[in-house]
C-alpha cells in the first residue's frame, strides 16, 4: 500500500463510523483505529445543562445570538479542512517558527500545517490563495477528516 492508498483508507474508516479496520497483506499490515466513543461522552454532556431550570437557559439564548453573527461573517471566508485524521501542528518541531500566523498571505501550495497520522508527518499545502483570518484548531490537538483548520479571505 502507498500512502495514497492509507490517507483513503482512513478517510473511509472515519466516514463509515467503524471503530477499528485490520488489513493485512504478504509483507504490510495495518490496523486503523478510532476514538469514537469519547465523542459519544462529550456529546451527552450538554444534555444535563439543557435540562436545569430557566435561569440556565438565558445564558443559551445569548450565546446563540452571539454565534450567529459570528456564522454570517465567516461566509465570505473560505475553509481549509483537514484531509485526514491525525493530530494538527502548526510548526515542524516545538522550536522551528510557525507555518502560518493569523494575517499572514498564503498561496496555493504553500505548507500551512503538519497532520501526524500513523506516526508519519504529513505537510497540508493550502489549496486556495488568501490572507489568513483564523486559526481553528490548537497545536498538537487531534483533528477529524473534513475539519476546519483555518479560515481565509481570499486576495
Amino acid at each position: 500500500m502507498d500512502i495514497k492508498q492509507i490517507q483513503e483508507l482512513i478517510k473511509f474508516v472515519s466516514r463509515s463510523g467503524v471503530n477499528e479496520v485490520a488489513i493485512e497483506q504478504e509483507n504490510f499490515k495495518i490496523t486503523i483505529k478510532t476514538n469514537q466513543a469519547p465523542v459519544y461522552v462529550n456529546a451527552a454532556l450538554p444534555a444535563p445543562v439543557a435540562a436545569q431550570p430557566a435561569p440556565a437557559a438565558v445564558p443559551q439564548v445569548a450565546e446563540t445570538k452571539a454565534s450567529t453573527p459570528a456564522a454570517e461573517d465567516t461566509s465570505k471566508y473560505i475553509t481549509v479542512k483537514s484531509p485526514m485524521i491525525g493530530t494538527f501542528y502548526r510548526s515542524s518541531s516545538p522550536d522551528k517558527p510557525l507555518f502560518v500566523n493569523v494575517g499572514d498571505e498564503i498561496a496555493v501550495g504553500k505548507v500551512v500545517c503538519i497532520i501526524e497520522a500513523m506516526k508519519l508527518f504529513n505537510e497540508i499545502e493550502s489549496e486556495v490563495s488568501g490572507r489568513i483570518v483564523k486559526v481553528l484548531v490548537d497545536n498538537a490537538s487531534p483533528v477529524e477528516y473534513d475539519q476546519p483548520l483555518f479560515l481565509v479571505e481570499p486576495i
